[in-house]
């Protein structure tokens, strides 16, 4: 188990303590009026943890508190630790960006253009590009979500079972070529929209590794980083430390959803490489600080320098921002701004963001309300875990960033 605690006194790095505690003050409001059943926070400089600090319960109806060693489900976090094992086998020459996914996965060999029609008679005609690997990296592939409401392709896929949850007893080969039947929204890297693509990345690894997506990134992350509490599920001797699930009810409180929360106390038949994780904070902040360091952490490399600065620059064709390619959908980000690199958004202009931030911060989001920050620029990472779906709930994360810059002062 990773020890999560403060390691150097944040006026050494360049915070105001003072200034920290706000952050507190903050969200503390959220747990005080019912909309939070708890949190977890973490700051970071210059390689060490200056803040650490929780509030309120991880389960609520059993008045356990949240404390350093709490599990939480990350949802999407999950993704950006998928797109860093792929691009170790990129790294590795196992493929190559431009690469058809189809090479791997054979049901993609054909893809089709949604056109026209219901859910049900849909009409279409044939793609002019095939699904490439840094499609899958950069959401513009054309798969999309059940949950998104938004399109009628996105009917499809609920129809045969994905809104939330998979259909039961189906794994990720299955599903990638269920994914493959469906036609997409739009010709490949034309346009962007927050999908399956790294359910069906997490596919391409197992099928160039020759192994399962849990066992490589047991081999070849977690247990090479220390991350001996992140896995696809919650093992029965840790359940006491996996916080409960919650959604908003009735008046904005915090009403528990077993239902969809229970999916982490088994293993599950189909691998999310896009939103299956179980973690800490203190895992995650091992994985942010192999990022902010370029690769490596304590001696082992994962990827190199390059590599890490290539997946943390804007991949959108002709250097756009979301909000010039995105279709508006719920995603881990705000759009305006914001460009999106391989399995990250990217602060492209801070001032077009209208969030204090840096250009070239990097970052993602779950859809239980976590996330986390990599600043190369001002050394800072930060994470913040909590456990309410969906995360466009409430103003988290781009309220967290001005709390945590407002209190640098070097």
């Amino acid at each position: 188990m990773s020890e999560l605690r403060v390691e150097v006194e944040p006026e050494k790095v360049g915070f105001d303590v003072q200034r920290l505690t706000r952050i507190d003050r903050h969200f503390a409001r959220y747990v005080d009026d019912g909309r939070l059943p708890g949190w977890q926070v973490v700051v970071t400089r210059a390689g060490q943890v200056a803040y650490v600090s929780e509030y309120g319960a991880r389960d609520l109806e059993a008045d356990l508190p949240v404390e350093r060693d709490t599990l939480f489900r990350i949802y999407s976090m999950t993704k950006p630790i998928a797109s860093v094992a792929a691009m170790m086998l990129y790294e590795e020459g196992a493929f190559e960006l431009k690469d058809p996914i189809s090479r791997f996965i054979p049901s993609f060999a054909d893809p089709r253009i949604y056109v026209s029609g219901s859910p049900a008679n849909p009409v279409t005609r044939p793609a002019v590009e095939p699904i490439r690997v840094w499609h899958l990296l950069t959401h513009t592939a054309g798969l999309t979500y059940g949950f998104h409401y938004a399109h009628p392709v996105d009917g499809m896929y609920r129809d045969a079972g994905f809104a939330w949850d998979p259909p039961r007893g189906v794994n990720l080969e299955a599903a990638c070529d269920t994914y493959a039947s469906f036609p997409l929204l739009f010709e490949p890297g034309t346009e962007w929209n927050y999908s399956v693509a790294t359910d069906v990345l997490g596919r391409l690894i197992e099928v160039a590794s020759g192994q399962s997506l849990d066992e490589f990134l047991a081999e070849r992350i977690f247990g090479p980083l220390g991350m001996t509490d992140t896995g696809f599920f919650a093992p029965e001797a840790d359940l006491g430390r996996l916080a409960a699930l919650y959604v908003p009810g009735p008046g904005g409180q915090a009403t528990r959803m077993d239902a969809l929360g229970d999916g982490a106390k088994r293993k599950p038949t189909l691998l999310s490489g896009g939103a299956g994780l179980v973690s800490t904070a203190a895992d995650y902040h091992r994985f942010t600080q192999m990022l902010l360091r370029g690769g490596e952490l304590d001696g082992t490399r994962l990827l190199g320098r390059a590599t890490v600065e290539f997946m943390a620059t804007n991949h959108l064709p002709g250097g756009v921002d979301l909000e010039s390619m995105a279709r508006p959908t719920f995603s881990e980000t705000s759009f305006t701004g914001m460009g999106f690199g391989l399995g990250f958004s990217v602060v492209a202009s801070p001032a077009e963001n209208k969030v204090l931030s840096s250009p070239g911060e990097f970052a993602w989001g779950g859809a239980a309300s976590t996330g986390f920050w990599v600043d190369p620029r001002e050394e800072i990472t930060a994470l913040f875990f909590t456990q309410l779906l969906p995360s466009s709930t409430y103003n988290i994360r781009p309220m967290l960033k001005p709390l945590v810059y407002q209190a640098l002062i070097d």
